[in-house]
């Protein structure tokens, strides 16, 4: 089935005219970042690199609901040819400190998969993705319905 799933994507791919790019037109941005859907609505600020034309890190330290929660997020970019739109999967581990009544600490995996867009004539840059978060610890579960929105200025 998988296999079957990515010939016709693939197919689909080549008949529809896209094509990709080098992912990378930044090196570094600074940002705020907005962690929402099922649960808590989480918001902080954001850090991401690239070390090379595809591979990048994101940093981001969210707040809310008595929670602190800090990630890290390896991620793999394409860009859209020709245009500052493009695409992303990854993955990172976050640790969630909980403050209150049961005082708890949460470590999970967040895969994700996102758009990312960078204004070609500003130094800004936003995105959007589905970020599922599987907590490991305390109960174990997964949470499907969480999304991320990013808004970043583009050092460099």
């Amino acid at each position: 089935m998988k296999k079957t799933f990515s010939i016709v994507l693939l197919g689909l791919l080549f008949m529809t005219g896209i094509q990709f790019s080098n992912a990378q037109t930044y090196n570094n941005a600074i940002g705020l970042g907005i962690d929402l859907g099922d649960g808590a609505t989480l918001v902080g600020p954001q850090y991401k690199h690239f070390f090379n034309s595809d591979n990048a890190v994101n940093a981001q330290v969210l707040f809310g609901n008595h929670m602190t929660t800090i990630g890290v997020d390896y991620s793999y970019n394409q860009k859209f040819a020709g245009s500052g739109l493009g695409w992303y999967v990854g993955v990172g581990p976050q640790l969630s400190f909980i403050d209150g009544p049961g005082d708890s600490t949460y470590f999970a995996i967040r895969p994700a998969v996102g758009l990312e867009y960078k204004i070609p004539t500003v130094p800004l840059g936003f995105h959007f993705d589905w970020k599922p978060w599987w907590n490991l610890t305390n109960d174990s579960n997964i949470e499907a319905g969480r999304f991320s929105l990013g808004f970043k200025y583009i050092l460099n």
